[in-house]
């Protein structure tokens, strides 16, 4: 008899964690509203009706301030919104499919068999679930350079013919083997490929490329930083506590100034299994992290993903991983001065004294928004001197202020709270428990913060909030107790110095459907139907300075909609107004935008496609590799949907975006 486990889902804010935040610290929710509350903003809760036809006068009302007249950075024909099985981009555009699941990466790679899938073969081939999308020039050429995407996990009723049972319009899949495990941890990871364009403008993969490498879930890695070597930090696979196995849930990530590739570990509660020994001191520290969670069966085949038989192994995960992607042979290795916690990603900017300062989400709700700051100085003039700058440096937490103010809180051990005290015996204990101790500088919870992006151009970033239906904090400022549809706060650094401890903060955005006044979203009355968006998620900012934000979750359901690509204009009068650039199939999720230096390629992922359907009137019911919702990109009944990266390029050449 097969063994059934239910029917696991990844969308919306499931796949963010339980929410684990035990503190009183006041929320952003609360900050917000009290902030706001002299502004006039509307009366009422968070609206889950659906979508009004047209713009109410308390709308109008709500987005007053955000007014636009014109002067918008971007120029090109808007999408139209709306929900069905294909891609699509704007009007003058080609949006050309780069490499799917499954697509060879070396010239002895097998081809994608999904009917005969082995880890082996998966290994030799892109990973699922492409995520973070970054661009590294090789040789200082617009044509040609490295590829870096992030495989951040697997969808096993979406990947595995005959796994799932349907009953009563219930979907269950059966446990996982030994085979079907080596093979979802062989997908996970991240991919390097050499990438070229050809004389008519299209990118093309370089098979043999020199410097192409797949990171798995069993690629050997250094662990770097004051966390490393420690007690912790020890297992009996490695008892230096400096040596770890793979990389796993590497959700977005970013590219240093000197080239290398960053890889964010996020979720990584859902891969432990097991119970610790009774009165194990590392009980309070799993249980802020959601730890275990049991969502792989990895734990049944290698120990080290069982907690009753390997207690100290999840302490070698949620870090920040660093990799020289110009040594296909190097170890990449975990950065463990960055801290510990669920990792959106971590994209990086040059501060005026030379120091290179990280912004990092927590993507849980309630968590944390952070940044690090070097304490070396980047050299563009030598490369090798770069590569350990972040092995040392201070990292902050945010504090956002009613008023408008903004501190960042130093985690270092010894200050205030975080003392041998409180548990803190040394900086590895501060960072491997980095959320208990930002919980002790008393930081301010937000709604779940994703990708952070700064702008060179102006001293600023930008802090993706995608949604946080648990918030009760509601009072008659503040619509948003229920924030189903997240917002968007701009940080502006002191002196626009983003190595400043202090600084203000202002609500770019808040998201949702601006035609239902109890929504409040303040999109810029200029922004279409077609315009508006909810759930930010990753983002872009250009070399122009203009922002890009792509989204996760919206669905026929909650916006009549699905995810894309939305340009934001962030200065002048144009300020709050947005237009859809690109959209996904049903069931997909828009993540790694990327553009290029030049801006004339846009490189973006479409993870999960066809993973849902149920309330989608083109499918209606769970969709699942025998009976898909979608099978983009290849629409072939032989191949299952498929993830895919995609190269975005403007028809007979020029800028993204522009006129």
């Amino acid at each position: 008899m097969t063994n059934q486990t239910p029917f696991r889902t990844t969308r919306l804010e499931e796949a963010c964690g339980p929410g684990t935040n035990p503190t009183a610290n006041r929320t952003m929710g609360e900050i917000i509203a009290a902030r706001f509350s002299r502004r006039g903003f509307l009366k009422g809760s968070m609206a889950t009706a659906a979508i009004a036809a047209t713009v109410s006068p308390l709308a109008m009302m709500a987005a007053s301030e955000a007014k636009a007249q014109g002067a918008s950075a971007f120029s090109f024909p808007e999408v139209e919104a709306g929900v069905d099985a294909d891609h699509h981009v704007a009007e003058g555009y080609d949006a050309d499919v780069l490499l799917r699941w499954g697509d060879r990466l070396f010239p002895d790679a097998p081809d994608f068999d999904p009917k005969a899938q082995t880890a082996e073969a998966q290994r030799r081939q892109f990973g699922y679930n492409n995520d973070f999308v970054g661009f590294v020039p090789l040789e200082g050429s617009a044509d040609r350079g490295l590829l870096c995407v992030n495989h951040e996990y697997t969808n096993e009723h979406l990947m595995f013919p005959g796994i799932v049972t349907v009953k009563d319009g219930e979907i269950t899949v059966s446990e996982a083997d030994r085979t079907r495990v080596d093979i979802e941890m062989a997908a996970h990871g991240g991919t390097v490929v050499e990438i070229r364009r050809n004389t008519g403008g299209k990118w093309a993969v370089v098979l043999d490329g020199a410097l192409n490498r797949r990171i798995t879930a069993d690629t050997p890695m250094e662990i770097r930083g004051p966390a490393a070597g420690h007690a912790r930090m020890q297992t009996p696979d490695d008892p230096t506590g400096t040596k770890v196995l793979g990389t796993i849930n590497n959700c977005a990530g970013g590219i240093t100034p000197w080239g290398t590739y960053i890889m964010a570990e996020e979720n990584i509660h859902g891969y432990f299994m097991g119970e610790l020994p009774e009165g194990h001191p590392e009980a309070a520290n799993y249980e802020r992290l959601g730890i275990p969670e049991s969502t792989y069966a990895w734990g049944r085949f290698h120990d080290r993903f069982d907690v009753s038989k390997q207690p100290n192994e999840p302490n070698r995960f949620g870090w920040i991983v660093e990799v020289d992607v110009m040594d296909p042979n190097s170890v990449p290795k975990k950065r463990t001065a960055l801290g510990r916690f669920k990792h959106e990603g971590a994209e990086s900017v040059v501060a005026k004294d030379g120091r290179v300062v990280f912004y990092l989400g927590d993507d849980e709700r309630f968590d944390y928004v952070y940044k690090f700051v070097t304490a070396g100085r980047y050299n563009p003039e030598d490369r090798a001197a770069n590569m350990d700058l972040l092995d040392e440096g201070t990292l902050y937490v945010a504090r956002f202020h009613e008023d408008g103010s903004l501190e960042w809180l130093p985690l270092v051990q010894g200050r205030g709270p975080l003392t041998a005290a409180n548990g803190f015996q040394s900086q590895a204990d501060v960072l491997i428990e980095t959320r208990r101790a930002a919980d002790l500088l008393e930081a301010t919870p937000m709604d779940r913060p994703e990708d952070i992006q700064p702008n060179p151009a102006n001293g600023r970033a930008y802090v993706m909030l995608t949604n946080n239906t648990k918030r009760e904090e509601a009072d008659a400022a503040n619509p948003r107790a229920k924030n189903a549809f997240g917002h968007i706060i701009e940080i502006i650094e002191e002196g626009e110095d983003f190595t400043a401890t202090t600084g203000r903060w202002e609500v770019l955005l808040q998201c949702g459907d601006p035609s239902i006044a109890e929504v409040g979203a303040t999109f810029s009355t200029e922004t279409t139907a077609n315009g508006w968006f909810g759930m930010p998620d990753n983002a872009a900012v250009d070399a122009d300075g203009r922002l890009w934000v792509s989204t996760d979750g919206n669905s026929s359901s909650d916006t009549g909609r699905t995810d894309g690509l939305w340009a934001v204009d962030t200065e002048g009068e144009a300020r709050g107004t947005s237009r859809l650039f690109y959209r996904v199939p049903v069931g997909g999720e828009l993540c790694g935008p990327c553009p290029t230096e030049d801006m004339t390629t846009f490189f973006v992922a479409v993870q999960h496609p066809g993973d849902g359907g149920e309330d989608w009137e083109g499918h209606g019911r769970p969709s699942y590799y025998e009976d898909l919702s979608t099978r983009w990109p290849d629409f072939d009944d032989a191949m299952p949907v498929r993830p895919a990266v995609v190269a975005i390029t403007r028809q007979g050449g020029g800028r993204i975006g522009s006129a």
